[in-house]
């Protein structure tokens, strides 16, 4: 018996064998004249009929009908049915059996009616795999590493747990922080470069959008590597060119690389070293790696393309796999060689704090921790939240200089939260951080002082 595998990331949903790639299409469908289509043709008049466009039906998988009046006799699942239909129709030949990566934003509902989706449909589901536990292939020696890849609509971060395989620790789900907010922001930056360098305005028209759409891959491709890009459309036999710089496409991603940055660094002890595994999908987004190396600290680790999968197929070929009482695994064993990090200190580029602003007071942040409660410990630095507070704890967390870094130390039940994320223990701060204790809480900023010198 011949074993498929498939992930199923709505920005590109995969399967392939052991051989080659046979399926790699986005999730989305179109209703056009009551023909439903979907993966790559509907994306491909995504921009020519957006009212007859859905993209969300994998990320919100249910049976009510959908809210769009064009679509309301139909559900997310009768979607997600008719995509895993058009799938299994043309990969079917090629196995008899298929194990599934699952991304961190499909939850336990969502997976039994997938499964019950895929057994109406005759497809043989033997396995369904954590997408992050099956892309991590080795260990990463003296470092934590977490696995950053992007859907459609959502960012997706996961710590792996090293306790003798690779195994899920927790994962974050940011939404409204997925490809496509990413590809509308830069639709907008590259029509304003043609608008002001060409007086050619590509969102005048449908087609011509989606000229600028179909090609927007390969503009943020040149983006990663160069430092400008060359844009060209042509509209009735006449070529519209401009130039863009990379840096102007980083600066309209940066609300959502910001997101993905301030929560990644929250799931960080600050005596961790990082090991940042991105997805080849991530990886290609200009800007955001280098962001990450800045902010978080470590070492990025780039995987190859469909690395989820060819992972999930290497490890799941052997195992004894049925195809009743599937449910979610979430951890595997490693299969490749592990990777040591370079023992080196690690550096943050986000400005180190010496003081910590509350209510018009700055306290200094010293090797001598600076705590914050409802209850003053004798021989203590101490910054005293008597008012009524909920969720404060009497002593709740402390601040310190120490190995050259600013950090912060939770020691309460409720919570300390970093620019709007609980820290799991500890975390690194940087200038213009922000931390919030109890709730609606207590707003606290990190800034630097500038002395007399200049320095």
């Amino acid at each position: 018996m011949s074993l498929l595998a498939a992930h199923l990331n709505d920005a590109g949903i995969s399967v392939l064998d052991a051989d080659r790639v046979l399926y790699r299409e986005p999730g989305f469908a179109l209703l056009d004249d009551d023909k439903l289509t979907t993966g790559s043709e509907a994306f491909a008049h995504a921009r020519v009929k957006p009212r007859r466009i859905q993209n969300h039906f994998w990320s919100s998988l249910h049976t009510e009908p959908l809210a769009d009046q064009r679509f309301q006799h139909l559900s997310a699942a009768d979607l997600v049915s008719c995509q895993l239909e058009q799938i299994w129709q043309r990969i079917s030949g090629h196995g008899d059996r298929i194990v599934v990566a699952v991304p961190a934003y499909m939850n336990n509902d969502n997976l039994a009616m997938f499964l019950g989706i895929a057994a109406a449909l005759g497809v043989p589901v033997v396995a369904m795999v954590d997408a992050a536990v099956a892309a991590t292939r080795r260990e990463y020696h003296d470092a934590v590493p977490v696995h950053v890849d992007m859907s459609l609509h959502s960012s997706l971060l996961t710590r792996i747990s090293q306790s003798g395989q690779a195994q899920v620790d927790r994962s974050v789900v940011i939404d409204d922080a997925g490809l496509m907010d990413l590809l509308d922001a830069w639709v907008r930056v590259i029509a304003e470069a043609f608008v002001q360098q060409s007086r050619f305005d590509p969102l005048h028209t449908a087609a011509t959008e989606q000229a600028l759409a179909d090609r927007l891959t390969g503009w943020i491709d040149a983006a990663s590597v160069g430092d400008s890009v060359m844009l060209e459309i042509e509209y009735q036999g006449v070529t519209h060119k401009a130039q863009l710089e990379s840096l102007d496409l980083v600066a309209a991603a940066a609300p959502v690389y910001q997101r993905i940055v301030s929560n990644l660094r929250a799931m960080y002890r600050a005596d961790e070293t990082p090991a940042i595994q991105l997805s080849d999908r991530v990886a290609r987004l200009p800007g955001l790696a280098d962001m990450m190396r800045a902010r978080v600290g470590g070492e990025v680790f780039i995987l190859e393309p469909g690395a989820t999968a060819r992972g999930l197929l290497a490890r799941c070929r052997d195992m004894q796999l049925r195809d009743s009482g599937v449910s979610l695994m979430r951890q595997l064993p490693w299969d490749q060689s592990p990777v040591k990090l370079e023992s080196k200190e690690i550096s943050r580029h986000g400005g180190h704090p010496t003081h910590l602003l509350f209510e018009n007071t700055a306290y200094e942040i010293e090797a001598r921790p600076l705590s914050l409660g409802t209850r003053p410990t004798d021989g203590e630095r101490w910054i005293d939240l008597q008012t009524e507070m909920p969720g404060v704890s009497r002593r709740h967390c402390s601040l310190q200089q120490e190995n050259g870094q600013c950090i912060v130390r939770d020691f309460s039940r409720y919570g300390t939260f970093l620019n709007g994320h609980r820290i799991d223990g500890s975390a690194v701060l940087q200038i213009g951080d922000s931390l919030r204790l109890g709730t609606p809480g207590f707003e606290l900023r990190l800034i630097t002082a500038e002395k007399s010198d200049g320095s």
